[in-house]
């Protein structure tokens, strides 16, 4: 019997919590389901919440070299030349007005900001708790943040959980930016009406795909958006309970190969 014609033109996944296992490794059986996936026609197109400088060592270990989306949507990178062909950059004046107002409701907040750039550093101030593994500069003074631009903030605090922290600030700065949750203790102030959503569809256009013709993977509420563009959306099994909410179905963990046991099912493997 010949296999099921692979019935979506382009796969969208996020990396951590998603493509990623907890050891930032893409398992053998998820890369083989990938690889057959494009040998079938479809593109596959990382989706991420990092900045180009926090994805590309996973790229050039995954020999990918077509199109990645980062930033939480404001890059769009041509992994195989090495460049930007969009960037979308925050507007730093009003981000200090938008923590300015937030920590007159919540208190002191610790500050992280992610550099515009190719090679742009992740600078991160006193309290900040940086996700091990990845590269970031320290800084004493946060002044400094602002002398460059930015893609985006991150921000803590330092009793209020996540979701509460999201919640506060958008009720209080979401007419001036748009506030994220990207995964465990991340979350991200970025430019207004900013989302994977709004980079995944520019790449998308360059590759001749539309959203009818897309299958998303994600597990955080980042990844809401990117599955209301898309025609499918799957939840990973460790997924934040709001992107499960939204998703058309939801796998194993990205410990279990969730990605792998969706496109091996679509390709009519046994």
């Amino acid at each position: 019997m010949s296999p099921v014609p692979f019935p979506y033109k382009l796969v969208a996944t996020d990396l951590d919590g998603t493509l990623l296992r907890g050891d930032d490794t893409v398992s053998e059986r998820t890369r083989e389901a990938l690889a057959a996936v494009t040998a079938a026609g479809a593109a596959h197109i990382i989706v991420t919440g990092r900045a180009v400088p926090w994805t590309r060592n996973v790229l050039d270990d995954l020999g990918y070299t077509g199109i990645a989306v980062c930033g939480q949507g404001a890059q769009v990178y041509d992994a195989g030349a090495h460049r930007l062909l969009t960037s979308v950059t925050l507007d730093r004046q009003l981000a200090g007005l938008a923590l300015s107002k937030l920590e007159a409701e919540v208190g002191p907040l610790a500050l992280a900001a992610s550099r515009d750039g190719v090679d742009g550093d992740v600078l991160f101030g006193p309290g900040y708790r940086v996700q091990e593994g990845l590269p970031a500069l320290y800084l004493e003074d946060t002044s400094a943040v602002w002398s460059a631009p930015l893609n985006k903030l991150y921000i803590q605090h330092p009793a209020k959980d996540d979701d509460t922290l999201v919640r506060v600030a958008r009720e209080v700065v979401g007419s001036l930016v748009d506030v994220v949750m990207a995964g465990p203790g991340i979350v991200e102030i970025l430019p207004l009406g900013l989302t994977k959503a709004t980079g995944l569809s520019l790449a998308a256009r360059r590759l001749g795909v539309k959203a009818a013709e897309t299958i998303a993977f994600g597990d955080m509420p980042n990844d809401i958006p990117m599955f209301a563009w898309a025609a499918h959306g799957v939840a990973m099994a460790n997924a934040h309970p709001e992107l499960k909410a939204v998703a058309d179905e939801v796998t194993t963990s990205h410990q279990e190969d969730g990605i792998a046991v969706v496109l091996e099912r679509l390709l009519g493997a046994a």
